[in-house]
């Protein structure tokens, strides 16, 4: 395994004239020895060009990637010695199961006994066992993307195992029992796993270290918790979360209160906020309701309630703003078009500026006489 360092930024285009020209805007990550981390993020966020950079198929525009301290910023794949599975299965057909899961080892002349050993425990893992006599070619797409995984994982020799979308092939119902066996895998070998997905999911299960993209850059680094309770960004706290964080523009001001629509949410005291323009961010999860109002509280009309599984979301509007909120799956839901208060000030409420959270105790100019 390898402790990967990234300072670099990459542009497709030749003649760079602004950031919309960079694919990979300038980064400075670390992914240690040993970790398992989910790059996440939409569709032409950046993420998989920072695996093929990774990887050595895309050699970055600008700057240095190094394993092990070592500048490996020209040098190809093999002398990386990356192993890399892609969101399609890359198989041999004509081979059997245990064929293709020793291949990668054949290839490098590791004695048959290593090879056996090797491929028994890895085919174990992904639960293959019973059809390494089997070949490639009869097998359905699921099974063929988890002989691609094994081929990626059969190595123990890999600076790191990088992972493009793995699971798009698999049947909906298998895709929890491979992230769950990743899991096990990476805690009992020992491998540096990346993994890229624009599945929150997948990557909220399978990683230790998640991070998130948008628009070239990371925009937040962290565990899972992290991510969810503390995001540094209205993108990731939009991003995470089934829904999302609600984002709402609130005024602060200069005698530290704090206004909504021309409501006053009163003055946080979990936070020393600057006078302006401000995102208020609270999760659907940690919004409260009551039919009575009261100190902190706004109004807000009904417009649906839904179940969704586990509980039940509330859809409301504040004038022109929309907001949710998940009630108890047992709750008597209020009927569409009740006024409820909101209580959106509390110890799970963030604010933001300029998209970026408020951290710590803000200057507040003095209020005028």
């Amino acid at each position: 395994m390898a402790r990967i360092e990234l300072q670099l930024a990459h542009s497709y285009a030749r003649t760079v004239r602004s950031d919309a020209d960079y694919a990979l805007l300038p980064l400075d990550i670390t992914f240690e020895d040993g970790g398992a981390y989910a790059l996440l993020g939409p569709s032409g966020c950046g993420k998989t060009t920072m695996l093929n950079i990774i990887s050595g198929l895309v050699t970055a525009s600008h700057g240095v990637i190094r394993f092990d301290g070592v500048d490996c910023t020209r040098a190809t794949p093999q002398e990386r010695n990356i192993a890399q599975v892609f969101q399609f299965p890359v198989i041999y057909d004509t081979m059997t199961v245990g064929e293709n899961l020793a291949f990668p080892l054949r290839n490098r002349k590791v004695p048959a006994a290593q090879i056996r050993e090797r491929v028994g425990r890895i085919a174990e893992m992904l639960e293959l066992s019973a059809q390494l006599d089997q070949r490639a070619a009869n097998l359905a797409a699921d099974a063929k993307q988890k002989i691609s995984l094994g081929r990626g994982l059969v190595r123990p020799d890999v600076s790191a195992v990088l992972f493009d979308e793995p699971l798009t092939v698999i049947d909906p119902h298998l895709k929890w029992e491979l992230r769950r066996k990743l899991k096990q895998i990476h805690h009992e070998l020992g491998l540096t796993l990346i993994y890229v997905t624009h599945d929150q999911v997948e990557a909220m299960t399978f990683a230790d270290q998640v991070l998130v993209m948008a628009r070239g850059r990371v925009v937040q680094q962290g565990t899972p918790e992290d991510l969810f309770e503390r995001p540094r960004h209205t993108f990731v706290g939009h991003f995470i979360g089934s829904p999302g964080m609600n984002l709402l523009p609130v005024e602060g001001r200069a005698d530290g209160g704090l206004w909504l629509d021309g409501l006053s949410l009163g003055r946080p005291a979990s936070a020393a906020l600057p006078a302006g323009p401000l995102t208020l961010g609270i999760r659907p999860e940690y919004l409260s309701l009551s039919s009575e109002g009261g100190a902190g509280t706004v109004p807000a009309t009904v417009t649906h309630v839904r179940h969704v599984g586990t509980s039940q979301l509330l859809s409301a509007r504040i004038g022109a703003l929309e907001i949710k909120a998940h009630l108890p799956v047992d709750a008597v839901p209020p009927a569409p078009g009740a006024v409820v208060h909101l209580a959106l000030v509390g110890p799970h409420t963030r604010y933001y500026r300029n998209e970026e959270l408020v951290e710590g105790p803000a200057h507040r100019p003095a209020p005028a006489a």
